[in-house]
């Protein structure tokens, strides 16, 4: 497989684009040409921190002055799918932060359009791609490990007050949902890549005590083709902080609990009674590096170097972002959501807050 190095770029120098940068240039197999914000003096105090040559006070102007291989689109979310369209339209394959769009309907339009362009689009969820990651679903879709039964996926982070006082978090039109959509969908995204489709969710989701439109904090049963059952949790109110994932197996428990990237030491493996060779087989290939932008972006690489779409593609971000729907449909409506339920027709494909959150309601009678 032969290397190149590509021509990438940034849109958008907030925080999570420092992680971006970071990662282009510790790739060794890329160059990190421009960037663009619509702030032009933090633009170019990003530029300048970096290295990099330029910058632009906007999208259009970078596309059309830079021509560049890919560009990282780090802006806040409702500007993901404007710009990314234009990306494609450009015939630039983009890597979008998550969510990838602030609904399914959104979505849908991303996918159309890239089916239009000869560039692809691609969801930024690091943590698909790290060691543990990888050596669990390669023992998983080998059989080493068994059946799938249950699993547990726990988001349970804190943001305070100030943290909402950035004007577009905590609303439905800015960021398209609270905690499940902004925060656990690192996790349940890692954990859909592992258990494979979803079949069936029933959910709740509160407004608890944050100054929001959208909820802090939802829960969900999860069932899979498999067969296998998951409780998702997703919380941004929870003063000890954890990213907890365990996947209950016939022959072991596998857990990972970390904060916002996990190494191998943060694995444990639990073998059942007469397969303690579980454990051997884990401890194989082991790593030091840990989860997170670089990881991920050298999967990117891999395959642009093969000619194929980039990790994570429209097809698996789709299952994690109609999940998303689903689980506010479900805790909106009281009802159980299965795949496929929220067509294009659906208020739930529309707006993730659908037909509105209940306490909108109570709130605006």
């Amino acid at each position: 497989m032969s290397q190149r190095n590509y021509r990438a770029a940034i849109i958008g120098t907030g925080g999570i684009a420092h992680a971006h940068a970071q990662a282009v240039i510790g790739s060794g197999r890329a160059s990190l040409v421009a960037v663009a914000d619509v702030d032009a003096g933090r633009a170019a105090e990003f530029a300048a921190k970096y290295g990099v040559p330029r910058s632009h006070a906007s999208t259009e102007e970078l596309l059309r002055e830079e021509k560049p291989d890919f560009v990282h689109l780090c802006t806040p979310p409702h500007l993901h799918a404007p710009l990314a369209i234009a990306c494609l339209e450009a015939g630039v394959t983009v890597l979008v932060e998550k969510p990838p769009t602030l609904t399914l309907a959104e979505f849908d339009a991303l996918a159309e359009a890239e089916s239009r362009s000869t560039a692809h689009v691609a969801t930024v969820l690091q943590h698909r791609f790290g060691a543990g990651a990888l050596r669990l679903r390669r023992l998983a879709e080998a059989g080493e490990l068994g059946r799938p039964l249950l699993a547990t996926c726990l988001t349970q982070w804190y943001r305070d007050e100030d943290y909402y006082a950035v004007p577009w978090r905590g609303t439905w039109e800015s960021e398209g949902g609270g905690p499940t959509m902004g925060h656990g969908i690192h996790q349940f995204d890692l954990l859909f890549s592992v258990l494979g489709p979803w079949r069936e969710v029933t959910a709740v989701a509160a407004r608890q005590a944050r100054s929001v439109d959208t909820e802090d904090v939802s829960m969900a049963l999860v069932t899979f083709d498999s067969g296998a059952v998951a409780t998702v949790v997703n919380s941004v109110l929870s003063p000890k902080q954890t990213s907890h994932l365990r996947f209950d197996y016939e022959r072991a428990t596998v857990e990972v609990e970390h904060l916002y990237g996990y190494t191998d030491d943060d694995w444990t493996v639990t073998p059942a009674p007469g397969h303690d060779e579980v454990t051997a087989l884990w401890g194989q290939d082991p790593s030091d590096r840990r989860s997170g932008h670089s990881g991920w972006l050298a999967a990117v690489l891999d395959a642009l170097d093969r000619g194929e779409a980039p990790p994570v593609t429209v097809a698996d971000a789709r299952r994690t972002m109609e999940f998303i729907a689903a689980l506010y449909a479900s805790a909106f409506t009281g009802e159980r959501v299965r795949t496929g339920q929220i067509t294009a027709d659906s208020p739930f494909a529309q707006k993730m807050d659908g037909t509105g959150a209940p306490w909108e309601k109570v709130r605006n009678p």
